[in-house]
């Protein structure tokens, strides 16, 4: 078996031509160019291409499907391919390692998507890049009123039609400035710069708004409530084929949403979220869990239930809420099937029908208030003994007949006129 092992770099690429059967191996340095890379695959039979995932690994792999070779792109992010204790790291050895470690059957493929969704994905990632370079040149702007002592609005306020009136009675082209006013022209150069942002936003929006109008796909999470247009491009770019996970584990491991783990001996803790995959689809689903707190019963209740009533717990539940929604998602891409709340009342115990599960006071006294019980003694006077659990020393409880407080281990004598609290005696004690 002829296996082509690429070591792929932003100029050149190293080749490793390795023979199974008799472990010789040949190398060859080519430049990252479709021309000579199609040369180096003509060269000789080669019985499968292996190469690293990385930027160029989506051309490749499509340059060689046109030629009838199979491919086999690997994970780098594996222990089988982490470098420890090595006194040389070259190319050579990386191609070298990356034959021998496919032999062994110890690299983890990848999933490589079309080049139709690599697009959609780009287009995706270019329309959160402007945002963010938006939001980079508007805080710059709101440094220059800082430092020069200018209040503008707050929030989205400063850049309504108003706000930006008044915005712009301060900017003057850097060529007229006196010497004490270039910051008006610095402001000039950024409202400049923040023009042609928002209408690059507005020619990038233009093509995926088309796409979310024929994709079933991203139609179909629109069902849920809480999640928009934007939300569904992001999780239907991540996950393009939801056949190739097999079960909800490796969706929520796939976007970096479950704990690490470190286990020594009797040791055994979970830790942070480890945080692989994609940050952009991270910070996105976790947006999106705040806001179907407001807009989804079911994710309000499942929010509840996770923190308990816990401040500390809040933002530990809108993970945990992010990564239930992207499960359900998954879930809805692979059934073919929309939001449907009576299944999500059968899935999840906190939610009942349309509306989150609340106890109110008058059920809760219900549950947990014990039934009283009938003596024969007169009511002017009734005896009753408290016995004392273990371990329980701060607890306390309320008679129903008085109010008065009955505190564990003491004898409580409750009269018709008035109520008095006493130690018991060694008799009532033994007995």
């Amino acid at each position: 078996m002829m296996i082509l092992a690429l070591d792929l770099g932003k100029f050149n690429t190293m080749c490793c031509f390795f023979d199974s059967e008799t472990r010789k191996h040949e190398f060859i340095v080519a430049a990252t160019q479709r021309e000579y890379l199609t040369k180096i695959f003509k060269l000789k039979h080669v019985d499968i291409v292996v190469m690293e995932a990385c930027g160029p690994c989506g051309w490749i792999s499509d340059l060689c499907e046109e030629l009838g070779l199979k491919t086999f792109v690997c994970s780098t992010n594996e222990d089988a391919w982490k470098w420890a204790n090595v006194k040389r790291k070259t190319d050579r050895d990386d191609a070298l390692k990356l034959a021998r470690l496919f032999i062994l059957n110890e690299l983890k493929p990848v999933h490589v998507p079309s080049k139709e969704h690599r697009e959609f994905r780009l287009l995706v990632k270019n329309r959160k890049s402007i945002d963010y370079r938006i939001t980079r040149v508007k805080n710059c702007i709101r440094s220059i009123f800082v430092n020069q002592g200018v209040s503008i609005g707050r929030g989205s306020t400063a850049w309504t039609k108003e706000g930006r009136k008044y915005i712009n009675s301060f900017r003057n082209p850097m060529s007229t400035c006196l010497p004490r006013e270039y910051w008006k022209g610095q402001l000039d150069l950024e409202l400049s710069q923040l023009d042609a942002l928002v209408e690059q936003l507005g020619i990038a929006e233009k093509p995926l708004e088309d796409i979310a109008k024929k994709d079933p796909r991203i139609i179909r999470l629109m069902t849920i409530p809480g999640v928009g247009r934007k939300t569904a491009e992001v999780i239907v770019a991540a996950i393009d084929n939801a056949d190739r996970f097999a079960n909800c584990r490796q969706v929520s491991a796939y976007f970096g949403l479950v704990p690490k783990q470190f286990q020594s001996g009797e040791t055994d803790r979970n830790g942070r979220i480890t945080k692989r995959g994609s940050s952009l689809v991270r910070a996105i689903l976790v947006e999106c869990a705040w806001c179907s707190i407001r807009y989804n019963p079911w994710a309000k209740a499942v929010y509840e239930r996770i923190h308990g009533k816990q401040k500390t717990r809040k933002k530990k539940a809108a993970i945990a809420l992010a990564r239930k929604l992207v499960v359900v998602a998954w879930a809805m891409l692979r059934n073919k099937t929309d939001w449907a709340p009576a299944i999500m009342a059968k899935v999840t115990s906190s939610y009942k029908g349309g509306e989150p599960r609340v106890e109110t006071a008058q059920n809760a006294s219900s549950v947990s208030a014990p039934k009283e019980e009938t003596s024969t003694e007169s009511p002017e006077r009734v005896e009753r003994v408290v016995a004392s659990k273990p371990k329980e020393r701060s607890s306390r409880a309320t008679s129903s007949l008085t109010g008065q407080v009955k505190t564990p281990g003491r004898k409580v004598v409750i009269d018709a006129a008035e109520a008095k609290v006493r130690k018991p005696s060694r008799r009532a004690v033994a007995t």
